[in-house]
């Protein structure tokens, strides 16, 4: 074999290696990635989850709203990047208990009973104003001594929260979007999708409640998210009797 017939050779088997060692180490990053989302959102491989949705206030039965429908698009592309496996159950039919699967669930107490129910018994710090008769309170948030009213169309509140509960390492989190108008639940998964990562790395695997506020929906749409506090502590903080909010905020 003369030089340049070796010289080939070489270039040939190193070439090959480096492409072998790119593609090693790009599978590897790969599979890293997956599993930190896998674990935020406690989906390991063909792990079931469940999608809880609501239902129009107003309407009949079983009817769901657009943006909410949009909501559960969001969500179920999630959860099949997880490689995982999800049923979808009306609000009144997921008669289970807390941390056995993945859960996501969609839509304010109002038309969602699993939603006021969470909300009772893991965020006993916020109260949502369920009222039907119009007024300035309507489908507001007390969240501690803070009260956030509803502008529709201007802008418009949603809750973003992560809740585990119990030490077992295996416990699988519970994922609430409690918006103020259907477009804020939208909103809200939007906003988890495309911000899981830095929250993965804020929070880790741990609880945490987000307000959010959806900005001039009426033109922008579920696209215009800002994050206007963590109010974890304040959500898990019982609320006395009949507290009184001492700051009324609106979004605008």
């Amino acid at each position: 074999m003369n030089d340049d017939v070796r010289n080939i050779v070489l270039g040939v088997i190193a070439a090959g290696l480096s492409a072998t060692i790119g593609w090693l180490a790009r599978t590897y990053l790969w599979k890293r990635k997956l599993r930190r989302k896998q674990a935020f959102f406690g989906l390991p491989d063909n792990s079931e989850s469940l999608l809880v949705v609501n239902r129009d206030a107003g309407g009949p039965e079983l009817t769901v709203m657009r943006h909410d429908v949009f909501a559960l698009l969001e969500l179920a592309a999630l959860i099949k990047d997880c490689n995982a496996h999800v049923q979808v159950v009306t609000h009144d039919a997921a008669q289970q208990g807390f941390g056995e699967r993945t859960e996501f669930c969609v839509g304010g107490p109002a038309s969602n009973r699993r939603m006021a129910a969470h909300l009772h018994s893991l965020l006993p710090g916020i109260r949502v104003n369920t009222d039907a008769e119009p007024g300035p309170d309507r489908n507001a948030f007390q969240i501690g001594s803070e009260r956030y009213r509803l502008e529709p169309g201007i802008g418009e509140y949603v809750l973003l929260a992560r809740l585990t509960a119990g030490q077992r390492k295996e416990v699988r989190p519970v994922f609430l979007f409690c918006g103020q108008r259907a477009i804020t639940n939208q909103a809200a998964t939007r906003y988890l999708a495309r911000n899981h990562q830095r929250l993965s790395r804020k929070h880790g695997n741990n609880s945490f409640v987000l307000l959010l506020k959806v900005v001039n929906s009426q033109a922008y749409g579920p696209d215009v998210v800002e994050l206007v506090a963590d109010v974890t502590r304040a959500a898990q903080t019982a609320l006395p009797e009949a507290a009184a909010p001492r700051n009324s905020h609106r979004a605008s």
